[in-house]
């Protein structure tokens, strides 16, 4: 067996040192997440069913609850219903004003006097002022489609909370509605359609982007100045 002995010099073992410290008190690098977000928007997947109990019994509660009068009606977290857009919103605004107002004096100089010198026509006095005002403004909107969505949540007094989105892929952009709300069971139908006036609390989103949104849009410099124009 050979045996090495190895010297360090001062210097060195104090730099070694210092590195060791170094290294033990740099944190540790943290891993980015890569998991992708889920959307808010995102679809409600049914959940496996559990075994059911040996029990002889038809009725099952862990199978979910839908009178039989309701046929094939949603009615378990994940079923799927349609809401048909019928949105139609119409505002229409006018106003008008106006002012008129008119005043005159007039005074007769004396005759004789120190006053004589004045004539009839330097002390007359007349004036006018008139203001007229009108506005008007109106704004309407329709959106009419279908989107099928999931419920994603069941509350105790019956209600629904349905929610999802489509993205369409055209040609010459992109097209994404995205609707949720709060919906009665008695109002889905027996095709499970329920029509988005009967959404309570909804939010419908319809965006789009690609050339023609762009060319729609005014640009990033007029932004800017139409911002700080003072007219």
């Amino acid at each position: 067996m050979i045996g090495a002995t190895v010297t360090l010099s001062p210097t060195l073992r104090v730099s070694l040192t210092a590195l060791a410290l170094v290294l033990t008190a740099a944190p540790a690098v943290a891993h980015k997440d890569k998991t992708p977000k889920i959307s808010e928007y995102a679809p409600t997947l049914s959940q496996p069913m559990p075994a059911p109990v040996a029990n002889g019994a038809i009725f099952q509660a862990s199978m979910g609850y839908a009178p039989l009068t309701s046929g094939a009606r949603a009615a378990m977290v994940g079923d799927l219903v349609t809401i048909v857009l019928v949105e139609s919103t119409q505002a229409q605004k006018t106003n008008s004003a106006s002012t008129d107002r008119t005043g005159s004096i007039g005074l007769q100089p004396p005759p004789t006097g120190p006053l004589s010198f004045f004539k009839a026509t330097d002390t007359q006095m007349g004036g006018t002022s008139s203001f007229a005002g009108k506005g008007a403004a109106s704004q309407s909107n329709q959106l009419t489609g279908a989107i099928t969505v999931t419920i994603a949540q069941i509350y105790p007094n019956g209600t629904y909370l349905l929610r999802g989105e489509k993205h369409l892929t055209l040609n010459r952009g992109d097209e994404t509605i995205q609707i949720s709300g709060i919906v009665r069971s008695t109002d889905i139908d027996s095709t499970n359609s329920v029509l988005s006036t009967r959404v309570a609390d909804a939010r419908i989103t319809y965006t789009g982007k690609g050339e023609i949104a762009r060319a729609s849009s005014q640009g990033w410099l007029g932004r800017f100045f139409s911002r700080i124009s003072p007219f």
